[in-house]
């Protein structure tokens, strides 16, 4: 391809007031604080209570959108924050009515982590509708512009708008190669505009576009169609700001942004200093910045209350290895959270020496959620369980599904020998399928309308249930008061965070002193000049928020170690194929463990009875715990 020469943009008068003449063609920018920006860099744990403040100015400062909803936040306000996720969408926008709102929606994954049936994706995409969403991002892990069909369908019925996304990833450091090329970007974009979407986003999970590509890439694209460009990448890699401005440049017509608390590092380009850079030229977004900093303002007073959540282990702001391994950062922390609970963080390079081979093996698909965690959760494994590199001795239920072929057709073929071990007793048949994965999935809602009919009291129960039975079955007894919501659930308070910090101040002035047998103990992680000391300390509050301990079924006995199954890694405990008393086979599957999101099919080492089932569904449990105990026939 001959590309054209980078050029400027073009200058006009150079005013600062918020009246200022618009621009010929101004920039349109997207907030992504309230979605993006949290699950960046604190695990999406944000809370409803803490936007409220700023969602009326938010709502006020002249965004194109404002993304509130999707990606993690349906699963981690449900499963971790006791939140409703609907009641956020219905909240914000009573408080936000004029800016249109964005969701992340997975194609046919809807806010889950595999394909659902027909129904579901229907039901979840009308009550999002219904509930208040106007723009919908759809993306597909592997580029499977299948996946969409039915989620757009009901968006454009409804006369919303729908989004495509092509997931920008490489196989090199830049641009190029044998596979993910400006050929296949060219094409997907062509395939979207043949969908007949509204608008194309380029996806940039993880930070790994380079400014005079994507510069390169817009101008390619408009060379052939008017349908509006959308960039959406991270500042991982520390080229965000100059890719932002390479395809401004380029004409790309939204981009997205994070008021500053809420940008940098694995999250997104902090809007502020585009607004300034981009005055006096004919792209100026015409936005006021003393209304920006004023939410900047108000968020500032919120953030110590999630300070404890940044889980970047580098005093640095960028990381350039992220071209290396192109690990996105939820993915990243999704890793090294399970290393350090495994207490083999030592591994984490040998799991990045893997991940591209695994990758490679699973068909060389883009690296986002949820491939990333598919890709991550079975490199882990093969570094924990292997006795040899390649074996694939504990391969998660997502990567049997993947090989099968319900996610949709891979970039490149899987390794044969992978496929063929993976789908050796699978369910479903040992033979892929090359159908539209929804188009053989059974539906699903009736079903589960049936099971949670007791408990759902509406359609978004039903929903929520559908995508997570279990942790969804817990958050409906902690909202309809059948159960209390732990302590460990609840929101932080202000006066919390500054006790906590009055506490580390006393600790590192010497203040803090040791009285015994007072109260509860509490440890502190304490930073001084980058290392890290921990501090145990009596501290007659701590006994509120102490984490509620795993609940072992009462009266268990300890047994040898023959005929117990243990957790070989932690996780949640989603269902026990059998029951007390139920005769096993080894090899067969008894227990469903999830972690990091990926299910775990845990079976019997030994032909038996089970006599002891020692947790319910739901229960959370550390790796060597002893989960059943299966008496070994004679």
């Amino acid at each position: 391809m001959n590309f054209d020469k980078h050029g400027a943009l073009e200058m006009a008068p150079l005013e600062f007031g918020a009246d200022r003449p618009k621009a010929a063609n101004p920039i349109k920018i997207n907030d992504v604080s309230l979605r993006d920006g949290h699950q960046s860099l604190f695990a999406t744990r944000g809370r409803t209570e803490d936007m409220l403040p700023v969602a009326e100015m938010i709502d006020n400062a002249g965004y194109n959108a404002v993304e509130t909803w999707g990606g993690a936040t349906f699963d981690t306000m449900h499963r971790f924050l006791a939140e409703d996720p609907w009641e956020r969408l219905r909240t914000l926008k009573k408080h936000m009515p004029k800016t249109p709102f964005s969701m992340l929606l997975r194609g046919q994954n809807v806010v889950g982590y595999r394909n659902y049936a027909d129904d579901v994706v229907q039901a979840f995409v009308q009550r999002a509708i219904d509930n208040g969403m106007d723009i919908f991002r759809c993306f597909d892990a592997l580029n499977d512009y299948r996946n969409f069909e039915t989620a757009a369908k009901v968006i454009k019925d409804n006369g919303k708008h729908f989004q495509g996304v092509v997931c920008y990833t490489l196989n090199q450091p830049r641009l190029g190669g044998d596979v993910y090329n400006m050929d296949y970007y060219i094409n997907k974009v062509k395939d979207l505009v043949e969908f007949g979407v509204d608008s194309i986003c380029i996806k940039d999970m993880a930070g790994l576009i380079a400014p005079y590509d994507i510069y390169n890439l817009i101008r390619e694209i408009k060379n052939f169609t008017d349908t509006p460009i959308n960039l959406h990448t991270h500042f991982t890699s520390g080229m965000a700001d100059l890719a932002i401005f390479k395809a401004i440049e380029a004409g790309v017509d939204i981009v997205d942004t994070c008021i500053g608390p809420y940008a940098y590092r694995t999250s997104h380009a902090a809007v502020e200093p585009l607004i300034m850079s981009l005055l006096g030229t004919n792209r100026d977004s015409g936005m006021d910045i003393n209304k920006i900093t004023a939410i900047s303002d108000e968020m500032e007073k919120y953030i110590p209350k999630y300070k404890h959540l940044d889980n970047n282990p580098k005093y640095a702001t960028t990381d350039i290895n992220v071209l290396l391994h192109q690990t996105p950062g939820g993915m990243l922390s999704n890793l090294v959270n399970q290393l350090k609970a495994m207490d083999a963080l030592d591994k984490l390079p040998e799991v990045f020496r893997l991940l591209p081979k695994v990758r490679k093996d699973l068909g060389n698909i883009p690296l986002v959620t949820p491939t990333s965690q598919i890709v991550g959760v079975q490199t882990v494994n093969n570094v924990l369980f292997d006795s040899y590199e390649g074996e694939y001795a504990q391969i998660t239920k997502e990567v049997k599904d993947l090989c099968y072929g319900l996610y949709g057709k891979t970039t490149d073929p899987i390794n044969p020998e992978v496929q063929k071990k993976a789908l050796k007793d699978y369910p479903r048949g040992e033979e892929p399928i090359t159908a539209r994965p929804g188009s053989i999935l059974e539906p699903e809602l009736d079903a589960v309308k049936e099971e949670f009919s007791g408990l759902a009291q509406d359609i978004d129960d039903e929903v929520l249930c559908a995508l997570y039975p279990v942790t969804g079955k817990r958050f409906l007894k902690w909202k309809y008061g059948k159960e209390e919501v732990p302590a460990e659930f609840q929101a932080k308070t202000m006066e919390q965070v500054e006790k906590e910090e009055e506490l580390v101040r006393k600790a590192l002035s010497g203040e803090l002193t040791s009285k015994g047998g007072v109260g509860a103990t509490r440890e502190l992680e304490v930073k001084v000049d980058g290392e890290v000391f921990t501090v145990e300390i009596n501290d007659p509050n701590a006994a509120a928020g102490a984490p509620r301990a795993r609940r072992a079924k009462g009266g268990a006995k300890e047994v040898e170690a023959t005929g117990s199954l243990l957790a070989p890694i932690p996780g949640m405990i989603v269902e026990f194929k059998v029951k007390v008393g139920d005769e096993v086979k080894a090899g067969d599957t008894v227990v469903v463990l999830e972690a990091m999101k990926m299910m775990n099919n845990l079976d019997a080492a030994v032909d038996g009875v089970v006599k002891e089932i020692k947790y319910d569904s739901g229960d959370s449990v550390a790796k060597g715990d002893v989960m059943m105990v299966i008496e070994p026939n004679e």
